[in-house]
């Protein structure tokens, strides 16, 4: 063999090897495209280009639930939290716009709602929750309607925004909040926050009052600290010892029941009890809570291999369920799967969530922690992260504030723009 033979057959034998690559690029579907699935989505394309990537989603366009409160309280826009795939679609992900009916982990397929059926060499599930439905015996889907939960980003927003508008002056409002666990844990406590702010601007003499299954909440001291010293005599908290639990509701007759107490609100806002999103309950991935259990490095379910899930779907040890946390675990994910596609052991993850929350447009505060794998969940690291001071001052509060916007404009244009 002379010399240009011998370059002829490495050329040759460089290209087979190429080709053979790509024929058998692993294969990444993601079903649901909100910040858990974007996230592992995105990171995929930037640390393992070769993987092909398949991100199905049933909602066009994306809204986003955090800020949502923002729109209930006047402070936002619905356009605002309104996001498309274009960016995804720019990305080289291929968006797939349908339901995930049912996935088969034995033949490694996912079937839409329409019968297509995706194939997959690793799948990565970010359902989100789903509701459990008479939790609060005659809260249905159809009660909704006339209470909304609104926990949901989109058109449940909306209602329960025009509801707070129509209502008179002097009026009740009344927040279900649910026991854990459940998404955004201060979710209904900034809620309560941001439609005092609207009610103090437009309808002064109106109430809140908050019936709670719990009798604690995330933040609580800076939650409460933020209604007497910003709304003063507007807000009311109940807790569960002192029968705050919503029993029942009769939606048709506007009544919202605990175990001692009747209460005709002008607006009622069920926020009700959840669950793993349809898609990884159906499959059996959820245990007895509801959620899932999942590898805390790999992130991959206890009982389903080749299935991995992030975000609020997972019940992952200490780490609360938010939009930082699905971010910062779809990443991890995304890492793992690299590795494992390169036949490499995964690295431990470290994860960070920090969460923010505004008690007027001008007044936040946040809480913030890191993780580390831990006997088979995800652990606080002791002594790490923090929470905001009790007392601080209003220029801080308005830092607090400006912080949580510019996370969350980060954040979506990372995953959206």
């Amino acid at each position: 063999m002379n010399r240009r033979e011998l370059v002829a057959g490495v050329a040759a034998a460089a290209a087979s090897g190429r080709a053979a690559r790509a024929a058998v690029a692993p294969r990444v579907v993601i079903v649901g495209g909100g910040y858990g699935g974007a996230s592992v989505a995105r990171a995929l394309r930037r640390i393992a280009p070769q993987v092909r990537v398949t991100l199905v989603e049933r909602q066009a366009p994306f809204i986003s639930c955090p800020r949502s409160n923002g729109v209930i309280g006047g402070l936002a826009e619905m356009g605002e939290i309104t996001f498309g795939d274009a960016g995804l679609r720019e990305a080289g992900i291929g968006v797939v716009r349908g339901e995930a009916a049912e996935i088969d982990p034995a033949k490694r397929q996912v079937r839409l709602a329409g019968g297509r059926r995706l194939e997959y060499d690793r799948l990565v599930l970010s359902p989100g929750v789903d509701f459990i439905w008479n939790g609060v015996e005659g809260y249905d889907e159809a009660a909704s309607a006339a209470m909304p939960h609104a926990w949901k980003a989109g058109p449940q927003t909306l209602l329960l925004r025009d509801q707070l508008r129509a209502m008179p002056d002097g009026g009740l409002v009344v927040i279900a909040a649910p026991a854990d666990p459940y998404r955004c844990p201060p979710g209904p406590y900034e809620r309560a926050c941001l439609i005092a702010g609207y009610l103090k601007r437009e309808k002064p003499r109106s109430k809140i009052l908050i019936l709670d299954a719990k009798d604690s909440f995330s933040k609580q001291p800076l939650f409460q600290e933020a209604w007497t010293t910003l709304y003063p005599g507007m807000v009311e908290w109940v807790p569960a010892s002192r029968a705050g639990r919503v029993r029942s509701v009769r939606a048709g007759e506007g009544v919202v029941s605990t175990d001692f107490d009747d209460h005709r609100p002008a607006v009622a806002n069920i926020i009700p009890p959840q669950r793993a999103g349809a898609i990884a309950t159906k499959a059996g991935l959820a245990e007895a809570t509801g959620f899932c259990r999942v590898d805390p490095v790999t992130f991959e379910s206890k009982v389903a291999p080749g299935v991995h899930l992030v975000g609020d779907a997972i019940m992952p040890g200490d780490m609360p369920k938010s939009a930082f946390s699905a971010n910062t675990q779809g990443k991890a994910c995304a890492y793992a799967l690299a590795a494992i596609f390169r036949g490499e052991t995964p690295a431990e993850p470290v994860l960070l969530n920090t969460c923010y929350s505004l008690a007027a447009a001008d007044y936040g505060f946040t809480v913030a922690g890191v993780y580390k794998p831990l006997d088979g969940a995800l652990r606080l690291v002791k002594g790490s992260g923090g929470i905001s001071p009790v007392g601080a001052d209003a220029g801080t509060h308005a830092l607090e504030a400006q912080y949580g916007r510019s996370w969350f404009d980060t954040l979506t244009a990372e995953l959206y723009g």
